[in-house]
């Protein structure tokens, strides 16, 4: 039985496994993406998100600990200098797996590991949601921008219109509806 016996095989010894880790952690940061297994995928996701906690940490000794992990002073120099900053403010989840069908040969389920690419956007809560104010009413066309700055320069703006008197049929407009519907519901 394999009572608390965490981690997969791969049907590779330690050493080899271990050499696998690192080679696909190694490629997943050089180039962003690799394409392998949904077992490999999923087995060096960890690793490969560990290795960039150690690199947005950035002090010599996560530089020596992902140095004997990824055996490549290239790669530990990416990963330090480009990869890592990039997630700066982001709390984890650096890497995602898209998988993407059966592999002709062996029909072993493939998929894609990638490192995220978009900013962290905060998750909106349903209370925050309900709160929202409703998005506001299409504004009437604004005049077109000259199409030079001499234009801009030469030519003032003419005698707008003022604001309040526009403003007060449409503020009419909205008062009408709402006296209507205090009308109605005091009937």
């Amino acid at each position: 039985m394999r009572h608390q016996r965490a981690g997969k095989k791969l049907g590779r010894d330690a050493a080899h496994r271990k050499a696998l880790y690192a080679n696909l952690a190694g490629q997943l940061i050089e180039h962003g993406r690799i394409k392998t297994t949904v077992a490999k995928a999923k087995a060096v996701k960890p690793i490969a998100e560990q290795m960039i906690t150690l690199g947005r940490r950035g002090d010599l000794h996560a530089r020596r600990q992902a140095t004997s992990f990824l055996r490549s002073r290239d790669v530990v120099h990416k990963l330090f200098a480009e990869v890592a900053p990039r997630y700066r403010d982001r709390p984890g989840g650096y890497s995602r797996i898209v998988k993407i069908g059966p592999r002709p040969g062996d029909a072993a389920e493939m998929a894609y590991l990638e490192l995220v690419e978009e900013e962290l956007a905060p998750r909106r809560t349903r209370s925050a949601a309900a709160t929202a104010p409703a998005p506001a009413l299409p504004v009437e066309a604004a005049e077109e921008a000259p199409a030079t700055e001499a234009e801009a320069v030469e030519e003032p703006l003419e005698a707008e219109p003022e604001p309040a008197a526009e403003a007060a049929p449409v503020e009419e407009a909205q008062a009408a509806p709402a006296a209507a519907e205090s009308g109605d519901a005091s009937a």
